[in-house]
């Protein structure tokens, strides 16, 4: 039969330490709703009375139909009882279901951070344990440092340890608080744990201060542990804590049914979705290459590989992309070959006979121009434009005739320096001439308005057309300010669908307009497909 490994999601409180990350209430509950969708065992929210969001939140349950909503905070206070404690009075007066206390397991730290005498602190944890277990369902114990504390003092970790247990905490888990310890390490460390606690008492929490978070984490389930704690995405302080997102399929996938989560298959394909939605939340790009559910991890370039991989996915893939709710992606590229450029045509539902003479020409253009400096791993639109051009398939919408963009900085008539944009376009319309002005925040805003101030009248289907990413790189940086430029532009539009193109030119005003106009004939041909 498979063990039950039970998961507990630290996001929103250990990934709150991550540098520039600053989740709001709602943001807080609608990540807490999307782990309990996919049943995470446990979602711990917050440290209550740590700030005023962490309050907010704890003030009512976010409405959780599986997971246990889980309140963090720490053992007394040397100076208090735990039924006078300020911090564990405010646990247990949220509408949270179980408390996660953190408590000294280093004598180091008891030493010098409190101190306070040893036994001192042993009694802190049983009395904090115990007292916020006749308040609360279940209690959970976080013991802090403690592959350092097992290493300095092996008896004292242990005795912080069981004195938990005995109290009646539910779980002890294990925490590489520092992120230094070794998968060897960790294997050789619960195993001597677990012969004085059993395992389904026993969880581990890992840093990745050596890369080695996920590796930790499972090897301590591989020893023996029963309980993981780790964050979406890895987020957490310094270099973060075992993500989950990697972890979770590692588990239910790797090896061989030996393992299961509250997670079922149709939870697991939603990984990818959650993984993705914390970066929108965050505002930040998701990680291409992250495993399993980044835009890389089942991307095939080489013509080789490609070939392989359209006769059978498991020469080059080690699971199935649907299963983690990914998809797989043939890039087009100078390594490319004609099996790649015939998958991209059908991934986009692009029909070419495999023998058409224009196909051949096409794996040399995309070659020539990659050669140039456009790359087309990332502007899939682009590429589909410069197919369907090669096909004779894309219809004359406009044509600029000239266009010019300039930026002013000036005082203003207060004095203030302010900087503005505007941009002249020249284009013809279905014969039309037509000319508009526009300013913008900055060069290239100011260029899209006036394009758009033409285009609107005749294609409507703009008006929710948007620019969500701008990225800039120097190609030739030895030619200094005179460096070749490549721009990179995704846009998005009211369906949610997202697509990128690409422009090139010692010009970067120039480069931006060839990415934005493939950007905009790409929505006029959806529109119209």
């Amino acid at each position: 039969m498979a063990e039950r490994i039970h998961i507990f999601d630290t996001t929103l409180r250990d990934g709150a330490q991550t540098r520039g990350v600053d989740f709001s209430v709602d943001d807080k509950r609608a990540i807490a709703r999307a782990l309990d969708e996919i049943k995470i065992d446990y979602i711990e929210g917050g440290w209550p009375g740590a700030n005023p969001v962490d309050d907010a939140f704890f003030q009512a349950s976010p409405g959780l139909s599986y997971a246990r909503f889980t309140a963090f905070g720490m053992t007394r206070r040397p100076d208090h009882s735990a039924a006078n404690d300020p911090g564990i009075n405010a646990l247990i007066s949220t509408a949270a279901d179980s408390i996660c206390m953190v408590g000294k397991t280093w004598d180091f730290h008891v030493d010098v951070a409190f101190g306070i005498p040893r036994e001192d602190n042993l009694a802190m944890i049983v009395e904090s344990v115990a007292y916020a277990g006749s308040k609360k369902d279940e209690v959970l114990f976080d013991a802090e440092h403690f592959f350092d504390g097992y290493k300095a003092n092996p008896d004292y970790a242990l005795s912080c340890l069981k004195a938990a247990h005995e109290a009646g905490a539910r779980w002890v888990v294990l925490c590489d608080t520092n992120g230094g310890a070794l998968p060897h390490e960790v294997t050789r460390i619960v195993s001597e744990v677990l012969e004085h606690i059993p395992g389904d008492h026993v969880g581990i929490h890992t840093h990745d201060d050596t890369g080695n978070a996920v590796a930790n984490t499972l090897a301590a389930v591989e020893a023996g542990v029963r309980h993981v704690q780790g964050t979406l995405n890895g987020l957490g302080e310094r270099c973060g804590n075992a993500n989950l997102v990697t972890v979770l399929p590692n588990l239910m996938l790797k090896y061989d049914g030996a393992y299961e989560t509250g997670l079922g298959p149709d939870e697991l394909r939603q990984l990818t979705h959650v993984s993705r939605l914390l970066d929108e939340l965050l505002n930040r790009a998701p990680d291409r290459t992250a495993p399993y559910v980044g835009e890389a991890a089942f991307t095939h370039k080489g013509g080789l590989h490609v070939s392989a991989v359209q006769k059978d996915p498991v020469t080059y893939e080690h699971v199935d992309p649907d299963s983690v709710g990914n998809a797989r992606h043939i890039v087009v590229s100078d390594q490319a070959g004609r099996s790649n450029i015939l998958s991209r045509l059908a991934d986009a539902n692009i029909d070419v006979d495999s023998k058409d003479k224009r196909l051949s020409r096409l794996v040399e253009d995309v070659k020539s121009r990659e050669f140039e400096g456009y790359t087309y791993d990332g502007a899939e639109a682009s590429f589909e434009l410069l197919a369907c051009r090669a096909l004779g398939e894309v219809p004359s919408f406009y044509k600029v005739e000239s266009f010019r963009s300039e930026v002013e900085r000036r005082f203003n008539a207060r004095g203030e320096v302010t900087t503005i944009s505007q941009a002249v376009v020249k284009m013809a319309i279905d014969g039309e001439p037509t000319i508009q002005v526009a300013e913008g925040n900055g060069p290239v805003n100011a260029l899209d308005e006036a394009m758009r101030k033409s285009l609107l009248p005749k294609y409507p289907e703009l008006e929710t057309m948007r620019l969500v990413d701008f990225k800039v790189r120097i190609l030739t940086p030895q030619q200094a300010t005179a460096a070749v430029t490549r721009v990179m532009i995704e846009s998005t539009d009211e369906t949610g669908h997202r697509w990128g193109t690409v422009g090139i030119s010692p010009n970067i005003i120039d480069a931006a307009y060839e990415a934005l106009g493939d950007a905009i004939v790409y929505k006029l041909l959806r529109a119209r497909a």
